[in-house]
């Protein structure tokens, strides 16, 4: 490891991208302090304990092809804690399910005629041609989808999917948002046409605590517990960071919470104009409802819902992705709902969104019986989702702030990619490298 330079640098938020921004701080020989809000490092991949193992609180898994996240892996020495399965996806539409894992699953799909089925396998072909996505920042996601596979193929299969997700945002979400994951999506396949993921023997949490063990041993602190409460700022240049029990001078820091968060903390120091500008960036919320069983409701992994009448846009049964061994033979299913927080449903008592999402349960799978469960839990996050819309870029705000010394790296920043923890990894080590190679001035 490097020699350890005298500056100190803060970093805010113990989510994946605070904790790689301090990994790859600490791997340089820098002083680092990293403050997390909650008792545990993770963020929205943190967890909870179910069956004597760690669960994430809302659906985790990689893509095959999640480059940033594995060399870190590999850097902590890990590799062999990485698993790799297959994966099953289904839809549920008109009140049945249908498998869409292989190419032969799209022909069999028959809420569409044979010639859109065949437009939809070539549709998959012409996404992963795209070369330059910025052709898709002005475009909505409906029109581009409906120039690719016709009306029929975007009425069935994906405008119930993006009002289900976004609600009334969803006609102004970008194509570019849509392509991504098309892409991810393809690029995440064996050689079979299967799609395959990865997962983290222990959890998520399992590599994030790694993540901190490494910060530490390096000689570094992680606080947990400890929110930021304000920045203390001389001459338009950081010096410090207030939380609760003290001010933990610094040199420099990095903002990993979410940009109205971020926003909160600045306010005091930057100008109207600025804040203004952070805040354009919208969200969406997100309620899951974690649901232990005593026995599996399909063989299915992810169930994409595309019937307006349910108030969640898939269904994750994560055991059969990790088997439910891992969870003393419970099987856990994820009934996730994005919303506003303006939606009724975000009020509502944690108890009254589990009877809720149950009971629509019970609608899709009808020998479902309150006998098989063994336990729910409700988690709510206030930025789950920022919503891609048209010309999002142009919206988007750089890593230096206007304050000296304070960068911003959140997962609004993460374009043209979607928000995840492989993603978040890279723009932590990004913002780590930009604000250590801007030297001693700490901005460019």
């Amino acid at each position: 490891m490097p020699a350890r330079r005298e500056d100190r640098i803060v970093v805010v938020g113990g989510g994946f991208c605070g904790l790689a921004a301090a990994y790859e701080l600490t791997q340089a020989g820098r002083r680092v302090t990293l403050l997390e809000a909650d008792d545990a490092v993770g963020g929205l991949a943190g967890s909870f304990e179910v069956g004597g193992q760690q669960l994430e609180r809302f659906y985790h898994h990689w893509f095959t092809s999640d480059q940033h996240v594995m060399e870190m892996i590999d850097e902590l020495g890990t590799t062999d804690r990485i698993v790799r399965r297959p994966s099953a996806t289904s839809t549920y539409i008109g009140n049945r399910f249908f498998k869409l894992t292989s190419p032969l699953d799209l022909l069999k799909f028959t809420p569409l005629p044979l010639v859109d089925r065949l437009r939809l396998g070539l549709m998959t072909l012409r996404v992963r041609r795209i070369r330059d996505w910025r052709e898709l920042e002005e475009r909505s996601a409906a029109e581009w989808l409906r120039s690719l596979g016709g009306d029929r193929s975007y009425e069935v299969l994906w405008e119930p999917l993006l009002r289900g997700k976004f609600g009334d945002a969803a006609d102004d979400v970008a194509a570019v948002w849509m392509w991504n994951k098309l892409k991810l999506r393809g690029s995440s396949r064996s050689s079979s046409g299967r799609e395959e993921l990865a997962y983290y023997r222990g959890g998520f949490t399992a590599l994030a605590e790694q993540i901190r063990t490494a910060i530490v041993q390096g000689g570094n602190e992680v606080r947990t517990a400890s929110p930021a409460t304000s920045l203390e700022v001389e001459d338009g240049r950081v010096v410090g960071v207030q939380t609760h029990e003290e001010m933990i001078p610094a040199d420099a820091v990095i903002l990993t919470p979410a940009l109205p968060i971020a926003a909160e903390l600045l306010r005091p120091h930057v100008s109207s104009e600025y804040v203004s500008g952070l805040e354009r960036i919208r969200y969406l919320a997100n309620i899951c409802t974690v649901v232990a069983l005593d026995r599996s409701l399909s063989d299915t992994y992810w169930l994409n819902v595309n019937d307006p009448g349910f108030p969640f846009v898939a269904v994750i049964e994560h055991t059969n992705f990790e088997p439910a061994a891992s969870y003393s033979g419970q099987h856990i299913v994820y009934l996730s709902r994005y919303l506003s927080e303006n939606d009724p449903l975000w009020g509502m008592s944690g108890t009254d969104v589990a009877s809720d999402a149950l009971a629509h349960l019970g609608r899709m799978f009808p020998d479902f019986d309150d006998s098989w469960l063994l336990g729910t839990h409700v988690w709510r996050a206030q930025y789950a989702q920022p919503i891609v819309d048209r010309g999002y870029r142009r919206r988007l705000p750089a890593s230096q702030t206007p304050i000296h010394g304070v960068r911003i790296a959140t997962m609004a920043q993460i374009y043209p990619e979607d928000r995840g923890t492989n993603y978040a990894i890279r723009e932590g080590r990004r913002c780590a490298r930009g604000l250590m190679e801007a030297g001693g001035e700490y901005d460019r």
